[in-house]
């Protein structure tokens, strides 16, 4: 999926000075939230990365990249070719040197799961060989955080959520994800998936909560990466308000929205503390903001659903071995059909807004049990069509199963 900063609807806003604050808001709402039929599909997988002899041992650099070769980004290695993964996936590293693989964008769950899976094994085969190996939770259940990529970027964001507390580099250095892109939809109907795949996102934390610990004790969290998500700083992470027109509420949140980096010349993109955007146009930074220092802007928030012209899902832990196809496949098949659409609007309606259930509880919590049931039995009835990997309905519905029954014995 394209970075809204290459949408060709931007083309006649001017690249110069962002005059008034009307005048970026719209541009916001218009690359954030691209109209069409959702066709296109893809996936984000993430990974923490560890020593096979000590999973527990910090990260050497020198053998991530060397591990990586001409796959490794430029973030990593400033001269590097960045070659592509031998299907067509980008591989990118994160600051505390996880690693993602992002597919292009297709039509076919089948041939993206192919894709994706691949490419993967590739990854990790060439990790192996390093004596490296993927993690399999949403968070590095042993070590601390340590940030490797030594970028503007990430040393302006680790100085700005250090003055909230830990989370933010936890955020940065020790979590990982499993993240499905999806179409906006056609007008009339980016507002109902807009709210559907908000109301959907407690449920599916909850089914497929994968990270419990941190420095090598239980957290009393079942998903410890969206606890720490969620306290890295609220304005940026926090799930969006559900109003009749998401992206004028967004554009809105965007220009309310403090400025974490200050792209300037040199290694120093540190921001005064609490200025937002609005305010650096209205004078509050030196200098104006350009269409593309509000382009970087955007990309600089984390919430459970993020609009880039496309819709990207980020509420899902990382899961152990090929178990990311489990939500993928459902979330796709979900937000396939507008009368889908609509009936998980309603289903969910009783889990809507618990996110911090969720995360703590999982299936534990009740309400969130009871809507788990009912959402992936209907996934399993749609997982049975055609272009989907053989048996992925019968895998979803034992998966749930166990853990709805796992969740009831405590």
């Amino acid at each position: 999926m394209s970075p809204v900063s290459t949408d060709p609807a931007a083309a006649d806003f001017p690249t110069s000075r962002v005059r008034t604050r009307a005048e970026a808001e719209a541009y916001v709402a218009s690359v954030c939230f691209k109209h069409g039929p959702p066709r296109l599909m893809g996936i984000e997988l993430e990974w923490t990365v560890h020593h096979e002899e000590d999973p527990a041992r910090p990260l050497d650099p020198a053998t991530l990249i060397a591990a990586l070769g001409a796959h490794a980004p430029r973030s990593l290695v400033p001269d590097s070719p960045h070659r592509p993964l031998p299907n067509g996936s980008v591989l990118t590293v994160e600051p505390g040197g996880q690693v993602e693989v992002s597919s292009r964008p297709t039509t076919s769950m089948r041939s993206l799961f192919t894709v994706v899976a691949a490419d993967a094994a590739h990854v990790a085969r060439r990790l192996g060989r390093a004596g490296l190996v993927l993690g399999d939770q949403g968070t590095d259940p042993w070590r601390h955080p340590r940030r490797i990529l030594r970028v503007p970027r990430y040393a302006a964001m680790e100085t700005a959520f250090d003055r909230i507390g830990l989370d933010g580099r936890l955020m940065m250095c020790s979590t990982a994800g499993v993240q499905v892109c999806l179409d906006a939809g056609e007008p009339d109907r980016v507002a109902a998936r807009w709210s559907a795949l908000h109301a959907l996102g407690p449920v599916m934390m909850a089914t497929f909560a994968n990270s419990p610990q941190l420095f090598g004790e239980r957290t009393g969290w079942v998903s410890t990466r969206t606890r720490a998500l969620l306290r890295t700083d609220p304005p940026r992470t926090r799930p969006a308000t559900i109003t009749a027109d998401p992206a004028g509420s967004w554009a809105k949140r965007m220009l309310d929205t403090s400025v974490v980096c200050l792209r300037r010349d040199g290694d120093d993109w540190t921001a005064p503390n609490g200025i937002s955007f609005a305010e650096w146009i209205h004078g509050a930074l030196p200098g104006p903001p350009t269409r593309d220092d509000l382009d970087y802007h955007l990309t600089t928030v984390f919430p459970p659903v993020r609009p880039r012209g496309y819709l990207e899902v980020r509420y899902l832990d990382a899961q152990p071995g090929d178990g990311w196809m489990l939500p993928a496949a459902a979330l796709i098949a979900l937000f396939r059909e507008e009368a889908t659409v609509d009936e998980v609007l309603a289903l969910t309606a009783p889990a809507v807004g618990r996110w911090v259930h969720a995360a703590r509880h999982g299936l534990r919590d009740q309400p969130l049990a009871h809507v788990a049931a009912e959402v992936f039995e209907l996934a399993c009835r749609l997982l049975e069509g055609p272009d989907v990997p053989a048996g992925m309905s019968g895998r979803l519905a034992d998966f749930v199963a166990r853990r709805l029954a796992a969740a009831g014995d405590r």
